[in-house]
């Protein structure tokens, strides 16, 4: 299945946002110009990785650093053979958890864990303090920089405009009726992603995201995608003791996990021109 980063919705994203979009053979390379030095070339989750033409855009584009996240072990072993290494960090999470969507409600609610099931029996009870509503970038903007102040980075109202204009009907954007808790979830054809949430204390407290979760999941299977996917949880590959919480939070929906092989990486003058 294509990943977002592949998509057409996530290219114009991407555009809007400032890098340089190049499409060929059904695959996108984003590039970045730093001042004195040139650009920088990303090309993340691949179907496929064609070496002829990643040295050709180095060299039309005047690259001097290449960033590649490949889909699969093979991938990041033809990366190794022709000179990357890998990093020891990565722009894309390097492990995920996928729900399979064409399971049915109930098999999906089975899944999940025994404290999430007792959780949602509470929030259906009360309705009306728990109910979540569809978000403007401007207003999801202001709810999210509230909950987390300057603790966290946040997207700029623009980025969340460009992804609500480029994504359409692909893009959710859910808030907590009085604001505590969020999440935009985004879609391929496919795949339904949980792109970017926020909880604030009083939301934690309340399981606010909760009840985002399962009307994001419920919107995915609605509107016909076959996988949910958390973008990210911890991966003792690549340690980040700060991602421990909220993936705990992400394993008690149930699911699989799936993991990619990490960032490569290669300066442009090892390349044979």
């Amino acid at each position: 299945m294509i990943d977002i980063r592949q998509s057409v919705h996530y290219a114009n994203y991407m555009a809007r946002s400032g890098w340089k979009v190049i499409s060929a053979a059904g695959i996108y390379y984003y590039f970045k110009k730093i001042p004195l030095l040139g650009n920088v070339l990303k090309l993340q989750r691949p179907e496929e990785i064609r070496i002829k033409k990643i040295k050709e855009l180095t060299k039309t584009y005047h690259v001097f650093y290449v960033i590649i996240e490949p889909q699969t072990a093979l991938d990041a072993n033809l990366l190794i053979s022709q000179g990357y290494k890998l990093t020891k960090s990565s722009y894309l999470p390097t492990k995920t958890l996928q729900i399979d969507l064409t399971q049915t409600s109930k098999q999906i609610k089975r899944g999940m864990k025994k404290d999430t099931k007792v959780i949602f029996r509470g929030l259906n009870k009360v309705v009306k303090s728990v109910k979540n509503l569809e978000s403007s970038p401007e207003a999801f903007f202001r709810a999210w920089k509230k909950a987390v102040g300057f603790r966290r980075y946040v997207l700029s109202v623009d980025k969340l405009r460009f992804l609500k204009k480029c994504f359409r009907k692909k893009a959710l954007f859910l808030l907590a009726a009085d604001g505590s808790a969020g999440a935009i979830f985004l879609q391929t054809d496919k795949i339904t992603y949980y792109y970017q949430a926020f909880t604030s204390k009083s939301g934690r407290k309340a399981h606010n995201q909760y009840r985002i979760v399962f009307d994001g999941l419920s919107w995915a299977k609605r509107t016909g995608t076959k996988i949910f996917d958390f973008e990210g949880i911890y991966d003792e590959r690549f340690p980040n003791g700060s991602w421990k919480g909220f993936s705990h939070f992400k394993k008690s929906f149930g699911g699989y996990e799936v993991a990619y092989p990490g960032c490569y990486t290669k300066t442009a003058f090892l390349f044979k021109r």
